[in-house]
């Protein structure tokens, strides 16, 4: 699998997570997923860049959706 960027090829997947999608780690709104052995993880923006490093050395996808936080603002 290929990794997710903000690019024109992934400009339809850029914002498939919504407001019900909840951080594993704290349960916050989810702007990461990575898929790790099958199975999709969530992440909000604080747990994504602290798992980031060990995540992307074994992710078969990053899906990263923090640049909604700064577009927002």
């Amino acid at each position: 699998m290929t990794t997710s960027t903000t690019t024109e090829n992934t400009a339809v997947l850029e914002h498939r997570l919504t407001a019900a999608d909840r951080c594993d780690s704290c349960g916050a709104q989810a702007y990461i997923a990575a898929e790790v052995n099958g199975s999709e993880l969530l992440f909000c923006a604080h747990h994504g860049r602290k798992y980031e490093e060990k995540l992307r050395a074994v992710a078969t996808s990053w899906h990263d959706e923090t640049a909604r936080l700064v577009a927002a603002g």
